[in-house]
C-alpha cells in the first residue's frame, strides 16, 4: 500500500503487501473488548504521535495504543489463554453455533472471544445443550492440555462457569427442559441462594455441567489437530480475525 504523505487520517503500514481491509481487520481484532471511548482515545493519541513526527498514522501507532504499552503475557500464561480460547472456538465451530469472529489473548485482562449465533437454531433443547458445551470448552481445553484448570473460567458473574450455571439453572427451572416438574416456571434472581436450599437441584444442574464439559473434551480430542493448530497460531499471533480463524477451523472439518 502506498503511504500517504499529507494526511493524518489514513493508516500507513510498513508492510506494503497488506491491503487496507486486512489492516483494518487486524486492528479491529486487536481492539476486541475495548469501549468506544477507549478506541477514540487510542486514535486521538495515534494522530498526535503522527503529527509530532510529521507523517501519516501507522498501523503500529494504533496497535501500540491499543496494547497500552503493557508487556506481553508471561509464556506459560499465554499458552493457557491460547488453549482456553482455542477450545471455545473449535467447539463453537464444531457444533455449528455460528461464526467465530475473532480471538484475542492480548487484552491485558486474559483471553477474549467474539462469536456469533445462528438464529434459526436457538431456543431448542439441543441449542441450549450445545451452548453449555461451548461455554465449558475453555475449561475442558485447559484440563486436556495442562492437566489442571485455572480460575480464569470462574470467579465473576460474567465468567464461563457463571453463565453456564445460570443457563443450566434456567433449563431446570424456567425453560421447560427440567428433569423434575418441567412445566413449572420457577424463576429466581439468585441461583446460588436456591442451590443452598435445594441441594437436589444443585446436583441436577451440576450434572448438566459435567455432561457439557465431558462432551466438549470429546470434541477437542476428536479434532485435536485443528485444536493444536489453532492454539499454536493464536499463541504466535495473539489476535486472530475471522478470516485467519476460518482457514484453520475449516481445514479440520470432519464429515458429518
Amino acid at each position: 500500500m502506498t503511504e500517504p504523505q499529507n494526511s493524518d487520517t489514513a493508516v500507513a503500514t510498513a508492510q506494503p503487501d497488506h491491503s487496507v481491509d486486512e489492516i483494518l481487520r487486524r486492528l479491529a481484532t486487536r481492539a476486541m473488548g475495548l469501549t468506544g471511548a477507549d478506541i477514540e482515545r487510542v486514535v486521538r493519541e495515534a494522530r498526535l504521535k503522527a503529527r509530532r513526527g510529521k507523517r501519516a498514522i501507522r498501523y503500529e501507532d494504533i496497535e501500540d495504543g491499543i496494547r497500552g504499552n503493557r508487556p506481553p503475557a508471561p509464556y506459560n500464561l499465554r499458552w493457557r489463554f491460547a488453549f482456553h480460547e482455542a477450545g471455545h472456538a473449535v467447539v463453537h465451530h464444531a457444533l455449528d453455533l455460528g461464526p467465530v469472529r475473532g480471538l484475542n489473548i492480548d487484552t491485558g485482562q486474559g483471553g477474549y472471544n467474539l462469536v456469533g449465533f445462528h438464529v434459526w437454531a436457538t431456543d431448542t433443547r439441543d441449542w441450549y445443550e450445545n451452548m453449555l458445551t461451548m461455554l465449558m470448552a475453555g475449561r475442558a481445553a485447559e484440563q486436556l492440555m495442562l492437566k489442571r484448570v485455572s480460575s480464569g473460567s470462574a470467579g465473576a458473574d460474567d465468567s464461563d462457569l457463571a453463565r453456564a450455571t445460570r443457563l443450566a439453572f434456567d433449563m431446570e427451572r424456567t425453560l421447560g427442559f427440567g428433569s423434575e416438574h418441567p412445566l413449572l416456571y420457577r424463576p429466581h434472581r439468585d441461583p446460588g441462594a436456591v442451590f443452598d436450599r435445594d441441594p437436589e437441584l444443585a446436583v441436577r444442574v451440576h450434572a448438566r455441567l459435567e455432561v457439557a464439559i465431558d462432551r466438549a473434551a470429546a470434541i477437542l480430542r476428536r479434532r485435536r489437530p485443528t485444536f493444536n493448530a489453532l492454539a499454536k497460531a493464536l499463541f504466535d499471533a495473539q489476535a486472530m480475525d475471522e478470516t485467519a480463524l476460518l482457514q484453520i477451523l475449516t481445514d479440520g472439518d470432519l464429515p458429518p
